[in-house]
């Protein structure tokens, strides 16, 4: 009988070493691909290759203190020592929903303790492992309970621009049907809410709306409270659902109830809303990211069910979430002294933000750079749109070693005292100067 060849006998023993084939058989891996790095890590791997001693990486997302580095709060880095003394803590897994004292303040954070909601007990939280989590979360109970005989699967508006991680998220809970709607306008510098609502009122009904809540991410810039109004006016008349973001809570203007308020407003008027959270940015707990979703129903007797499935989903997730930083979070947040003095330093940390955005207007204008600079200062938070094109932002990196998005969206707590003339002189050239 003639001996058939193996399938893979074509190999020759150089291939077989090159794809680690000891055992005869290609490994099951053979054919993946490298994914696609997003900008961020592309930029941070270059800033790291970079030998320049003042070279600036302006495309983080943490807070950087004026050393340049990340910042923790001295609450923080008091209440950790003390539980960490304390003989009465034991290691144990939380609830997959988190700890209960967690998710009662972070409740309360979003809506106001006096809540309707609340008190008519048709709001669930739960806790995640950081703000991405939350999303997730949050597009995983849409898809399995929005409508459920149906099989919803989108559409998914999300702002134009947004935070380029948002699309996969909601794409990896399998709803694909994601879609944009206008937001910032370059020549205006600013939301257009013409616009926007242009492209919600074209949204079929029961499409999810992400709405970030506060400290927008990369533009910086917010919708006013008569902009809000206007929008959600919308979403109840077109049927529509918001997924509210609220990321760096209290970091926009260091008061944590005007963060909120739009979350408020859309409780109040008596809508079903989902809001993502994060308390990393605001406790800089970066190293043990804290997020939380915020379920608010129109019935408490739906509530029940809606828990149920996000246990479930969280189990097939990630099991429990971590005790760490919730903990250290449910413990300033309980203590009414520790609030003030949590809202304190933030307050400090928001000040220093505004004061580098008054600081390089001031700066830009002096160069002489073109254009008008008052957006610095109408925007808030974090994270500014300088307005710089690819082309520009390119100049930076390639010519000024300071590297910013590709968006012009800029960190503005990375900057200090040390690199802010350099900085402002690089984007007065980038202006001024063809690549």
């Amino acid at each position: 009988m003639k001996k058939m060849k193996r399938p893979d006998s074509k190999l020759n023993e150089t291939e077989v070493k090159q794809n680690g084939d000891a055992g005869g058989h290609l490994s099951v891996f053979t054919n993946v691909h490298t994914a696609a790095g997003s900008p961020e890590k592309r930029l941070l791997s270059a800033f790291k290759k970079d030998t320049n001693p003042g070279k600036a990486y302006l495309a983080g997302r943490e807070y950087y203190s004026e050393d340049g580095k990340t910042f923790e709060l001295r609450l923080v880095r008091r209440i950790k020592q003390q539980l960490s003394a304390d003989p009465t803590t034991r290691p144990e897994y939380p609830s997959p929903l988190g700890l209960t004292e967690f998710t009662r303040r972070a409740t309360e954070v979003a809506l106001g303790k006096s809540s309707r909601a609340i008190v008519e007990e048709r709001v669930l939280g739960v806790q995640t492992p950081g703000f991405t989590a939350a999303v997730r979360l949050g597009a995983e109970l849409l898809r399995n309970w929005y409508d459920h005989c149906a099989a919803w699967c989108g559409p998914v508006y999300l702002s134009s621009p947004c935070d380029d991680s948002l699309a996969g998220i909601f794409q990896a809970a399998g709803i694909q049907d994601i879609r944009e709607y206008y937001y910032w306008d370059d020549q205006q510098r600013g939301v257009c809410l013409d616009k926007l609502l242009e492209d919600l009122e074209k949204a079929p009904e029961r499409s999810v709306v992400v709405l970030s809540a506060s400290a927008h991410y990369p533009t910086g810039a917010d919708l006013s409270h008569n902009q809000w109004a206007v929008i959600t006016e919308l979403i109840m008349r077109r049927r529509l659902f918001p997924f509210l973001l609220l990321p760096p809570q209290a970091l926009c203007y260091g008061n944590v109830e005007r963060a909120a308020w739009p979350v408020h407003y859309c409780a109040s008027q008596g809508m079903e809303l989902l809001c993502a959270q994060s308390f990393s940015h605001c406790f800089g707990l970066y190293g043990e990211a804290v997020g939380h979703l915020l379920c608010v129903l129109k019935q408490n007797s739906l509530l029940l069910s809606v828990q149920s499935q996000a246990a479930t989903i969280v189990k097939s997730l990630w099991a429990q979430p971590s005790a760490g930083g919730a903990n250290i979070v449910a413990t300033v947040l309980s203590n009414p002294a520790h609030v003030v003095e949590w809202k304190e330093e933030v307050k400090h940390i928001v000040e220093r933000c505004m004061l580098i955005r008054e600081l390089l207007r001031e700066r830009l204008r002096l160069l002489g750079a073109p254009g008008c600079w008052d957006r610095l200062t109408q925007q808030s938070g974090l994270y500014c749109n300088t307005g710089l094109n690819e082309d520009q932002v390119e100049f930076l990196s390639q010519r000024r070693h300071v590297y910013l998005l590709p968006s012009g969206c800029l960190n503005v707590s990375a900057i200090n005292g040390r690199n802010l003339d350099y900085i402002a002189e690089s984007i007065h050239r980038a202006l001024t100067t063809s690549l």
